[in-house]
């Protein structure tokens, strides 16, 4: 049970951080961002929600065990 957990959980973050990036790129682009900019905006939102997760799991992790 526990792998399915942990499949779930990172199908959700992956899902997040995607809509984050997707958000974070519109908003660029409506800002007047080229696309290289916008693309390069949406790719560091999904970079930084990706690490924000991983650094979180990693503190909760010895709480957890």
């Amino acid at each position: 049970m526990t792998v399915a957990v942990v499949l779930l959980a990172t199908a959700l973050v992956t899902v997040v951080a995607l809509l984050a990036a997707a958000g974070a790129g519109k908003l660029a682009r409506m800002d007047g961002a080229t696309y290289p900019a916008a693309l390069t905006r949406a790719a560091v939102t999904f970079a930084a929600v990706i690490t924000l997760t991983a650094t979180v799991a990693g503190a909760f992790a010895p709480l957890l065990t």
